[in-house]
């Protein structure tokens, strides 16, 4: 299997194709409304709006496996994105990231890329707390917690995996790298 054969269920039920991907950069992220690290979506979409004429694409997929940190519907979901962040990038339809139910998605960029990229002792150091809590987090790779971000360069290839608590602009640098290839 490659990155292009996958597929993603939109908020609205029909189904997104990775083929519409090809030449892009992508971040996948799995995302919560009610978690401390919900403010990253302003990062997400400064990058959006800075780099997706140029050919990013984000794909948040909304999680409820991390402290149920993402309670509502899809729609409702969206519309909080929309409302309080102005996100522009697509919002998926609600998944697990672990686990028997995990997404097709995550179980592909997981193999791909199994460690985050954790910057500064005081960030690893926080990691390893958040760790212990996580009560879905069982095999080598599995997701910490909401808001680990993957990306994926213009050939389909998982290229970097960023821990949760590492700020969507600490992406930018491989963003622009990959954007100039």
């Amino acid at each position: 299997m490659n990155f292009y054969e996958l597929k993603a269920k939109k908020r609205n039920g029909e189904e997104l194709s990775f083929q519409e991907l090809k030449g892009k950069v992508v971040i996948i992220v799995n995302t919560a409304t009610g978690c401390g690290f919900t403010p990253q979506y302003k990062g997400l979409e400064e990058l959006y709006e800075k780099y997706h004429e140029k050919g990013l694409e984000i794909l948040d997929f909304p999680c409820n496996q991390f402290g149920h940190q993402a309670p509502g519907s899809n729609d409702e979901i969206h519309a909080f994105c929309e409302a309080k962040y102005q996100t522009q990038f697509e919002t998926l339809a609600k998944i697990e990231v672990n686990g028997e139910q995990e997404d097709e998605v995550f179980t592909y960029i997981k193999k791909c890329q199994k460690e985050d990229i954790i910057h500064g002792m005081k960030n690893k150091i926080t990691m390893k707390g958040i760790q212990k809590i996580s009560s879905t987090c069982k095999n080598e790779g599995d997701i910490l917690w909401n808001f680990t971000k993957f990306i994926i360069d213009k050939e389909g290839n998982v290229v970097a995996r960023y821990s949760p608590i590492e700020d969507p602009k600490n992406m930018e640098e491989k963003i622009i790298e990959l954007l100039e290839k």
